[in-house]
């Protein structure tokens, strides 16, 4: 008889879990303006939205500990890494920048002066970066035969995350907020203007939308005409009459309300470089336990932990925060993200139901395609375009208004 082919080494799991992945950023996307209780938290909390980059990152750090098990020149390894961080990073700028404006403004172009540097493509190239390094560089190439061979070969990695941590920490809790200004556009009719805004800080440790740290460190390094100029905090009671949802200013909403803030900061980044570690633990976990059930058990143990250390760390003060970052939220979704890794990992590649994921396994192995259509909205921009009767009578345009009835009925 004939040898049967030997069987894919391939994660099957790992590319459901990047379908999976897309598919929810897409569907918070499309339908998470509708729904404001499945869209992106306005400041403090976590919702369905704030889970779509942890997950992201996550899945990034465990491809890099399966893709780098073995480096035979490191500096080559750095060379394509590099290489490939920076088209990720240009690709990001390209499509969050401003180049694109989406299916209601069917056109393109931006203001240099006016770019967004930084996006959630840009942020998973960081992660990517640091992951990677990570691997090649603060990992010895001996055998892991016992659970100390184990903590030696990657205890590097540990210390270098520790202390990204820290430094995160110490920043975000200690570096001094001065008050800055904005330029802040008049609601007239008849003609434009803007005046300059001041916002007074002058604190320490502030996790607040106008006065963090975050903020005033991408304030100095990006300048305010670099940053998102549409930040969620808009939505807050303090912003809007209709919080959680879009809605006109209060009477004596605060002038911050109207500045610039991007959830995709300089110094948030740091964390993410955290998550993407510690997907990557999760890639060494499946690379050295050879047994399913005790690799499902760590990773099950680990997410736990994380998920409970994210909530005592909230009873101790540090709140959920996506556009800070904070340690409590990177707990949190990091452990979310193991678990629904751990879930994939069983159904898919344990029990063999591959044949009901093929879809969500194209996805994820078509991650960046369908990223990169979904950010640009050439999906609903193509729909767009075949109407009946008046442009108006559109797909995209009558979908809205369903969920609009929807949610009002």
């Amino acid at each position: 008889m004939p040898t049967p082919p030997p069987k894919s080494q391939r994660l099957i799991s790992l590319d459901v879990f990047r379908g999976l992945t897309v598919g929810l950023m897409i569907l918070v996307d499309d339908v998470g303006g509708v729904f404001p209780s499945i869209n992106h938290s306005p400041w403090f909390g976590v919702t369905l939205a704030d889970f779509v980059m942890p997950y992201f990152l996550f899945g990034v750090g465990v491809s890099v500990g399966l893709v780098f098990k073995k480096v035979p020149n490191r500096v080559d390894a750095t060379k394509k890494v590099l290489l490939r961080t920076i088209k990720l990073f240009v690709l990001g700028v390209l499509l969050q920048g401003g180049y694109f404006h989406g299916s209601h403004d069917l056109t393109y172009g931006v203001n240099v002066r006016k770019i967004r540097w930084l996006g959630m493509l840009q942020r998973i190239s960081l992660g990517y970066l640091f992951a990677s390094m990570s691997e090649i560089w603060l990992v010895d190439n001996s055998a892991v035969e016992s659970i100390m061979a184990f903590v030696k070969k990657y205890h590097f990695q540990w210390m270098v995350a520790l202390i990204v941590c820290a430094v995160y920490m110490c920043l975000l809790y200690g570096l001094f907020v001065p008050d800055w200004t904005f330029e802040r556009q008049c609601v007239t009719p008849s003609y434009n203007c803007s005046y300059t805004q001041t916002v007074h800080c002058g604190v320490r440790g502030s996790l607040d939308p106008p006065c963090n740290a975050v903020g005033f460190v991408d304030r100095v390094l990006l300048g305010l005409e670099h940053m998102y100029q549409h930040p969620l905090y808009i939505i807050t009671e303090q912003c809007s009459v209709n919080s959680p949802d879009y809605g006109p200013l209060p009477p004596k909403a605060p002038y911050w309300c109207l500045a610039p803030f991007d959830p995709e900061g300089i110094l948030s980044s740091l964390m993410v470089a955290i998550t993407s570690f510690i997907g990557l633990h999760f890639g060494h976990v499946l690379l050295h336990v050879k047994d399913n059930l005790q690799r499902l058990v760590l990773w099950v143990v680990t997410s736990l932990s994380l998920v409970l250390a994210g909530y005592v760390l909230v009873l101790l003060g540090i709140p959920l925060s996506k556009p800070l970052y904070t340690l409590s939220y990177l707990c949190v979704t990091v452990g979310a993200s193991g678990l629904l890794l751990g879930i994939m990992f069983f159904a898919v590649d344990v029990k063999e139901y591959q044949k009901e994921t093929l879809v969500m396994q194209w996805m994820g192995m078509n991650a960046l395609i369908v990223y990169s259509l979904a950010t640009c909205e050439i999906f609903p921009s193509v729909v767009q375009g075949f109407y009946l009767g008046s442009p108006e009578n559109n797909l995209v345009d009558g979908t809205e208004w369903v969920l609009q009835y929807c949610r009002s009925s």
